[in-house]
C-alpha cells in the first residue's frame, strides 16, 4: 500500500487523470494500492446524480463533472481529501460493504479527536449532532455533515474516496446544496472547537485505516 501526501493545492483535472491512470495500473497488476492525501483549490464537483437546481451559485467556483456517485460537493483548502485506490478483487467484490468500510474509516478517524461521527439511513456521508445549536422546528437535534463520501469502481478497483472538513471556509458550501440535502448543515473539526490540523488528521486516517480495512470482519 502506498500512502502519499501531495503538498499544495492540487488542480482537479490533472489529479483525476493521475488517479485514473493509477487505477488502471492497479487493475492490471502493475502497481500497488494507494491512498493519496491532498487539498484542492476551491471548487465544486458534480456526481452522477447531481441535480442542476442544487448548484445555487454557478459562477462562484469552477464546477467539474466528477464521474463518481453522489451529487454536488465542495472541495477546498482546509479540507482533507483522501483518494482511495483499493483493489476490491482482493478485498471482496461487495460495493455496499466497501462504502460501509469507508464510513467506518471516517468514524474511527473522528473518534481519535473524541468526535462522534454517525451514519444516517438515506444520507451518504458522516454526520455529527449539534446539541450546542438551536433545535430543529420538530424538536430534533440539529445535525451537520462533517465528511463526504463518493466512489467509483473500474474493474473492481476504487477511486475518488472521502473528504473530511478540518478547517475549510464553510461559507463556500453556500453555493451548492451539499449532496442534495437542504435540511441539514455542514461543519468542521475546527468549527466544533477542536484545534486540529491536517497533519493531525493524516496520522489519525492512517491509524484508523489499518484498524478498519485490515480487520478480518
Amino acid at each position: 500500500m502506498e500512502w502519499k501526501t501531495l503538498d499544495g493545492l492540487q488542480p482537479y483535472l490533472p489529479t483525476l487523470a493521475a488517479m485514473e491512470e493509477r487505477v488502471a495500473q492497479i487493475a492490471s497488476g502493475e502497481a500497488e494500492e494507494a491512498i493519496w492525501l491532498l487539498e484542492h483549490p476551491p471548487l465544486y464537483t458534480a456526481g452522477t446524480s447531481a441535480n442542476a437546481a442544487d448548484l445555487t451559485d454557478p459562477g462562484r467556483f469552477e464546477v467539474f463533472s466528477a464521474g463518481r456517485g453522489g451529487q454536488y460537493t465542495y472541495h477546498g483548502p482546509g479540507q482533507r481529501v483522501a483518494y482511495a485506490m483499493l483493489d476490491l478483487n482482493l478485498r471482496g467484490r461487495d460495493v455496499r460493504r466497501f462504502v460501509h468500510k469507508l464510513e467506518d474509516w471516517v468514524i474511527a478517524t473522528l473518534d481519535e479527536f473524541n468526535v462522534r461521527g454517525e451514519r444516517r439511513e438515506g444520507r451518504v456521508g458522516v454526520w455529527v449532532t449539534r446539541p450546542d445549536k438551536p433545535r430543529n422546528a420538530d424538536g430534533s437535534l440539529r445535525e451537520d455533515k462533517i465528511a463526504a463520501i463518493g466512489v467509483k469502481l473500474r474493474r473492481w478497483v476504487s477511486f475518488h474516496g472521502i473528504s473530511i472538513n478540518v478547517e475549510p471556509d464553510l461559507s463556500h458550501f453556500d453555493g451548492i446544496v451539499p449532496c442534495g440535502i437542504r435540511e441539514h448543515g455542514v461543519t468542521s473539526l475546527v468549527d466544533l472547537g477542536l484545534p486540529v490540523t491536517l497533519e493531525d488528521v493524516d496520522v489519525a486516517l492512517r491509524r484508523a485505516f489499518d484498524a478498519v480495512f485490515e480487520s478480518q470482519d
